[in-house]
């Protein structure tokens, strides 16, 4: 166990500020702040009120982790955080601390992706990672499916979402029933009260001749916008949970049916579930169910693992360090638009600054 890489983990792509603390596959701490009771009344993330949450929330919860999991700062063997996709202002937090972390205590620092770190998490829950792996990650800015056959430096995107995402239009349904703000636990809760074939609400991107792995909810969820709408114009009451059950329906029988085929059409024989939406009770039963029809093996993690949090940027670190991937530079940017097919952001060859650098700063702040 001591010989595994013990890293800190740091998440701010959009509202959550999340550390978490790994060694090896072993979660040690999971500390997150969520600022979301602050974007509820705008009905949306505002990038703006996240970072300035991130900056107040950060030293903290890095405090708070570092307690959890029984270790000193000057134990760790590196400090990962998420350098992109997300919010800019909010990465930007994030970056700037792990830099300042890294600096003061001579650690190297990993820049890696949110969406193979969404991935990467479930190795904290079921062990490593098969390879390759097929990844079904779907949260309110992301819906993409992506073959891993090394998550540190092979990912592949198969298909992804042409317009909203699946957890836009989870909040968007929710807002126009009323329902409030984050709309995918409140759908899920109403939806298990109601009838998922009540409504025939349409499957988007499922026809013959549309593109196999990609997906899109905005059709669908201007459809059930505008049969809410009708039923209001007439003076009709709208059956709140009946119409939740059949869009959630909707949305998971298109996710699960397109990552099923994905594995089927690629030959492999494991799908991992990964992102905010991926703590919905129906998508896991649906999706259990038809990789048992199909022999293939399904891997969720946990809910609170699911969504955003610092664990998964900890446990894709310590993949990293494991493997001996390079280190990124300390000119490491926050890029909002990162593509998946950079798991991390390394240095460049041949530099010898980092060595240098963390060779002065092991005199600074926790000598």
């Amino acid at each position: 166990m001591a010989d595994e890489p013990l890293v800190l983990g740091i998440e701010t792509s959009c509202d959550e500020t999340g550390v978490g603390i790994v060694r090896g596959t072993t979660l040690l701490a999971d500390a997150i702040a969520s600022s979301v009771d602050e974007h509820a009344r705008f009905g949306g993330v505002v990038p703006e009120v996240a970072s300035r949450a991130h900056l107040e929330a950060m030293v903290p919860t890095i405090e708070r982790a570092l307690k959890e999991a029984g270790v000193s700062a000057r134990d760790l063997d590196g400090i990962a955080v998420t350098a992109g996709p997300g919010l800019a202002g909010a990465l930007l937090v994030g970056v700037s601390a792990a830099k300042a972390y890294a600096y003061a205590l001579g650690k190297p620092l990993y820049g890696v992706n949110h969406l193979a770190s969404h991935i990467c998490v479930d190795q904290l829950e079921h062990g490593a990672l098969p390879e390759p792996t097929m990844a079904l990650l779907v949260s309110g800015g992301h819906s993409s499916l992506l073959l891993s056959t090394d998550i540190t430096s092979d990912v592949r995107p198969m298909g992804a979402t042409i317009d909203d995402a699946a957890g836009e239009a989870f909040d968007k349904i929710a807002r126009v029933l009323n329902l409030g703000f984050p709309g995918g636990p409140v759908i899920d809760r109403y939806a298990k009260e109601g009838d998922p074939k009540a409504i025939a609400f349409p499957r988007g991107l499922t026809g013959p001749r549309d593109p196999a792995y990609d997906f899109s909810f905005s059709g669908l969820k201007t459809a059930v916008a505008r049969w809410i709408e009708a039923r209001r114009a007439a003076g009709e009451d709208v059956p709140v949970r009946d119409v939740a059950a059949s869009f959630q329906e909707a949305v998971v029988d298109v996710l699960t049916r397109k990552a099923v085929r994905a594995c089927k059409d690629e030959g492999v024989d494991h799908l991992m579930i990964g992102g905010g939406v991926a703590a919905n009770s129906r998508l896991r039963v649906l999706a259990q169910e038809r990789c048992e029809a199909a022999g293939i093996r399904l891997r969720v993690p946990r809910p609170k693992l699911c969504t955003d949090n610092g664990a998964m940027v900890a446990a894709l670190g310590a993949e990293m360090v494991a493997r001996n991937r390079a280190a990124s530079d300390w000119d490491l940017s926050a890029d909002s638009s990162l593509p998946v097919t950079d798991p991390h952001v390394p240095g460049h060859a041949h530099t010898h600054t980092h060595d240098h650098v963390h060779e002065v700063s092991k005199e600074n702040l926790y000598s």
